[in-house]
């Protein structure tokens, strides 16, 4: 099950089509839906939990605490609304484009893709294009 929190004033429009989506992601990788958290956050928010729980004392746009069991996904996705918004502006993309990007980042993340090296981060940025690709928004 996938869900959407707030900690700040913003909603994510069409919570349903990007509840399909990223469920489609999640099969795309062969990998079985659990219950997956977005938490949409600001700068401060996590800014602390990237300083308690992992040490760092740097602002990023997302944060992901994976409780997958083998090939069921679990976890919670942070998201700074705030860093999006900055990194669609410094990437000249829409925050809509920039912020499906940071999601399917997190889910990436817990289907055993990594980011740490540059050969990982170029498989990383692939991926995300390629689950980007995946979503459609039904019009009436």
């Amino acid at each position: 099950m996938i869900s959407f929190n707030y900690e700040i004033d913003f909603n994510v429009e069409n919570e349903i089509e990007y509840s399909s989506w990223i469920s489609e992601v999640i099969i795309s990788e062969n990998k079985n839906e659990g219950e997956i958290n977005f938490i949409f956050c600001d700068d401060d928010y996590l800014l602390e939990l990237n300083q308690e729980y992992l040490r760092h004392d740097t602002l990023t746009d997302i944060i992901s605490f994976d409780y997958s069991i083998g090939n069921e996904l679990h976890g919670d996705v942070f998201i700074s609304v705030e860093r999006v918004r900055e990194n669609a502006d410094e990437f000249n993309v829409s925050f809509l484009e920039e912020l499906k990007r940071v999601m399917a980042h997190g889910i990436l993340h817990y289907c055993g893709y990594k980011d740490k090296n540059e050969k990982d981060e170029f498989i990383m940025r692939q991926k995300e294009e390629e689950k980007m690709a995946m979503f459609h928004v039904k019009h009436n």
